[in-house]
């Protein structure tokens, strides 16, 4: 094989791993939480506890009534820092109609196998106590406003 037909072998691999990376190739109508040991859609969302930034005490329980926004990602992880604008940007334009929370993955491996989290950034959207949507990949705060909205 000649060395630009390598290359472009190699660049047209490293594209497809990127688009799978960052979930904009799946197959269609799936999300994470259509297989494995994690809750399915529409079922009732495992209850976790845990603390805020300033060590307050947090429970998804507390946010009944809204629908919410889990986003699981790690500091290592850069789809999930190119996320996070986008997350903030939610949580802004949302404020007091829906809630964004961040899960750190390598802090909280447990919460993240519990949501049968497998690639990340993985978004999780709940409303009414159940899981409503979930997926992997780099989306824009349009997104995730969009799914919040229709959640609610």
């Amino acid at each position: 094989m000649s060395a630009r037909r390598r290359i472009l072998t190699l660049a047209v691999v490293g594209v497809a791993a990127v688009l799978v990376g960052v979930g904009l190739f799946r197959p269609a109508g799936r999300s994470i939480a259509a297989g494995g040991t994690g809750p399915r859609l529409g079922q009732a969302a495992p209850l976790f506890e845990s603390t805020d930034l300033t060590g307050q005490p947090v429970a998804l329980a507390d946010f009944r009534g809204r629908p919410v926004l889990m986003n699981f990602w790690a500091s290592w992880c850069g789809p999930c820092r190119m996320a996070a604008p986008h997350v903030v940007q939610t949580a802004r334009d949302l404020a007091g109609r829906a809630v964004v929370l961040k899960v750190d993955t390598e802090r909280f491996p447990g919460l993240a196998s519990q949501y049968n989290v497998r690639s990340i950034p993985n978004f999780a959207v709940f409303s009414r106590g159940q899981l409503q949507f979930q997926q992997a990949g780099l989306v824009d705060a349009i997104t995730m406003e969009s799914w919040l909205t229709r959640a609610a």
